[in-house]
């Protein structure tokens, strides 16, 4: 993941006539960044900066899925979420950069502009100098987020237990701790600490497991809940990790995040498809049908079966942004609840997670 900032060079598009689609490219002092696009509708020009090739660790060659983030604040938590493995960020918001451009700014409207028109592109970012623009837009062509297992690249090695102390400034809400313990596993698909911090908040013992830990060795644990976390890419590419979701169906409260959410939504035999631009940013509204986003993927309500309930829909585009199966102990959301800062309205489902671990005891 890499964050575009400031000095100058041009950005014009090329004809790609392999694929039918235009290439953007466009070289700063160290670095080159190339974007695949499949419509040419105006040369553009933008500003950008040698320390972009900074902004990713380690980097030689680069590549990935280009989404734009409208948020003003998090700045923390975009650049170390490991939901955006394999992509790169713009910052679109005013306080940003999109207030215009100076020669030592950067203009990302020109970009934003484009990937309004064709969704997030795919793009490749260079220090290598020896490389041709034909080399790195053929770079480009050769990837794609879709059928990417990127959540491998992310996930723990082996089990720990969450032992962090929330500090008091994180602690902003205690009204649903009753004195409870329980125990919650929770699959690394590229969890955020912060999920982990709200769950220990609210009571919870926490023991975090790889992405393809064996559902038989969770069941051996003996959960009083279980979390699928957030994580990045497709979830169509990480059979394994819907395969585990299905063999832990009803065996005990489960709550997914993100991408934990979709993967529940095919393990439910619903189907996910590829947003033109995924939701990112921290003020996307959400209707609570039952009284902090960040996802290319989404669940189709209408392919799920018959009990499994749609609790939240995004109002900017009417997909679904979280489920519940009451039969089965089931429920997820499509977005992230522990986004901090930002609201906090939606940190009562961790109480609600806790609640539902809370009937399940009681029925034993």
């Amino acid at each position: 993941m890499a964050a575009i900032a400031p000095h100058s060079s041009s950005l014009s598009p090329f004809l790609d006539t392999k694929t039918s689609t235009s290439s953007i490219l466009f070289r700063i002092q160290s670095a080159t960044i190339s974007l695949l696009s499949p419509s040419i509708r105006r040369r553009i020009t933008v500003h950008a900066s040698s320390s972009a090739a900074a902004a990713s660790p380690a980097l030689s060659l680069g590549n990935g899925s280009r989404p734009w983030k409208v948020s003003d604040a998090r700045y923390q938590e975009i650049l170390t979420d490991p939901s955006y493995a394999g992509q790169f960020v713009l910052m679109t918001n005013p306080h940003i950069g999109n207030t215009g451009v100076n020669f030592d700014d950067v203009d990302t409207r020109a970009i934003t502009r484009r990937l309004r028109e064709d969704g997030s592109l795919i793009g490749v970012l260079s220090t290598e100098k020896s490389k041709s623009d034909e080399q790195l837009l053929e770079t480009a062509r050769s990837w794609d987020i879709v059928g990417v297992d990127l959540i491998s690249g992310v996930t723990c090695q082996a089990p720990y237990q969450w032992v962090d102390k929330t500090e008091d400034n994180w602690e902003f809400n205690v009204d649903g701790r009753h004195g409870e313990s329980f125990n919650v596993v929770a699959y690394d698909f590229g969890v955020k600490q912060n999920i982990l911090r709200r769950l220990a908040s609210y009571g919870c013992k926490i023991t975090v497991v790889p992405s393809t830990w064996p559902a038989s060795e969770v069941l051996k644990m003996k959960p009083d809940g279980i979390l699928f976390s957030n994580g990045p890419g497709d979830p169509s590419a990480v059979p394994y990790a819907v395969e585990s979701v299905k063999a832990l169906l009803g065996q005990a409260p489960i709550f997914g995040i993100c991408m934990g959410h979709q993967l529940l939504g095919q393990a439910l035999g619903g189907k996910t498809y590829k947003m033109k631009f995924g939701h990112h940013g921290g003020n996307h509204p959400v209707r609570n049908m039952k009284n902090g986003q960040n996802h290319n993927y989404a669940v189709d309500p209408a392919t799920l079966p018959e009990g499994v309930e749609v609790t939240h829909v995004n109002l900017n585009d009417g997909s679904c942004a979280g489920l519940a199966f009451p039969a089965m102990n089931i429920m997820s959301l499509q977005y992230h609840p522990e986004a901090s800062p930002g609201p906090h309205d939606s940190d009562l489902v961790f109480g609600e997670f806790v609640d539902m671990m809370r009937r399940t005891k009681g029925n034993l």
